[in-house]
């Protein structure tokens, strides 16, 4: 079996502009992502292993904030599609990106609605 590595944001909420419904246009609505982004495994990591041998965690939790911008999804897909397009664009180093997120607002009682969007590097 092949070594893997995967940097991990899990239940990150961010306020998104998003949904087609009347209720749910105008003003923005609380997301909640988790993002899962596998990356090229150096062969070995020691404890002087630079910084750059990986990638800046940081960059994840921009790519389901500032990088959204203000303008409205009418689709969470095209939420999770943009944060793909975020990362891929960062770091060639990315092969696979999975992108959850859950739209609180319609939650009534602690159920979970939402999308998950696996895209591979092509």
């Amino acid at each position: 079996m092949a070594d893997s590595l995967h940097l991990e944001l899990v239940d990150f909420v961010h306020m998104v502009h998003t949904g087609i419904y009347s209720e749910e246009t105008g003003q923005p609505q609380p997301l909640r992502f988790t993002v899962r982004v596998k990356l090229k495994v150096e062969r070995h990591y020691d404890a002087d292993t630079p910084l750059d041998a990986s990638k800046n965690y940081m960059d994840l939790k921009f790519a389901c904030s500032e990088a959204l911008g203000d303008r409205h999804y009418k689709l969470i897909e095209a939420v999770a599609d943009h944060v793909c397009e975020t990362l891929f664009l960062q770091d060639e180093r990315v092969e696979e990106i999975s992108v959850k997120i859950v739209k609180l607002a319609l939650s009534e009682a602690d159920e979970e609605i939402g999308i998950t969007l696996v895209r591979e590097r092509k």
